[in-house]
């Protein structure tokens, strides 16, 4: 899809820019990447490295549960939220599920991440799983959540959205460097893949996807990295959200140079 917007934007506040950009900027390290849940939407690329971790807390239930469905084979069980729907789509053996947002606060049909692991947690000190894709709510709820609950988490599959406007409007800027300063010292971005759905907009002449699905790695599990070049994605395991549009190639500011 082409980029669109009336005129093109320019990045504000470049240095906290940069900070955001070089967080999203994919590294190559820790088990190689394999995909759990469907070869379309609702599938995620992750590091083969999923031994140990006893539970996938998943907020935003789409159509579909491949995913969670996926790691209920291999004996992770799911805990699911979405205010927005009933009830998950299919039955997924030992998963939990309730009718919440999450936030930044406890009020209503909101809850924040702290509450919801601290109330369901099945083993408080082994590794947990995050995959979250809740429409902008991210930002907000991975900021008010603590350092030593995010470092429960060994991988963190995450949907980024409104990234245009994280880097051009102080408002989405603010937000998502509180989100990224919370995750920087502890998580390396280790896989990135742009939604051809949401489509992009210009920024300082590069078009920027305004959605994307990133994986995150906690440090200790990633070993030795290098950055990730252009030419080495999309990954071969990577699949477009929509099938019949073209693939949404990332900016080279989230990348490093292809090699010669």
């Amino acid at each position: 899809m082409p980029a669109i917007g009336s005129t093109e934007r320019t990045v504000y506040a470049p240095e906290q820019a940069a900070i955001i950009d070089g967080f999203l900027r994919p590294q190559a390290g820790g088990a190689p990447l394999i995909r759990i849940g469907d070869f379309g939407d609702g599938g995620y690329l992750l590091p083969d490295d999923l031994h140990g971790i006893v539970a996938c807390y998943s907020p935003g239930v789409s159509e579909r549960a491949s995913f969670e469905l996926d790691l209920a084979k291999r004996g992770i069980r799911s805990f699911m939220a979405d205010a927005s729907v009933e009830k998950p789509p299919m039955d997924i053996p030992g998963a939990e599920f309730m009718p919440k947002f999450l936030g930044d606060r406890n009020e209503g049909d909101t809850m924040t991440l702290e509450t919801w692991v601290s109330g369901t947690d099945p083993e408080p000190t082994a590794d947990l799983l995050l995959q979250m894709d809740i429409e902008g709510a991210e930002y907000a709820t991975l900021a008010s959540a603590s350092r030593d609950l995010l470092r429960r988490f060994r991988m963190i599959v995450i949907e980024w959205h409104h990234l245009p406007s994280v880097l051009t409007k102080p408002r989405f800027q603010n937000k998502a460097m509180a989100a990224i300063d919370k995750l920087r010292d502890d998580f390396v971005t280790v896989h990135l893949h742009a939604n051809n759905v949401a489509g992009s907009v210009v920024i300082d002449g590069e078009a920027i996807p305004r959605v994307v699905e990133a994986t995150l790695l906690r440090r200790d599990r990633a070993g030795d990295l290098r950055p990730v070049m252009a030419d080495e994605l999309p990954h071969p395991l990577d699949r477009r959200h929509a099938p019949r549009r073209p693939w949404l190639a990332l900016p080279e500011r989230w990348l490093g140079a292809c090699e010669s």
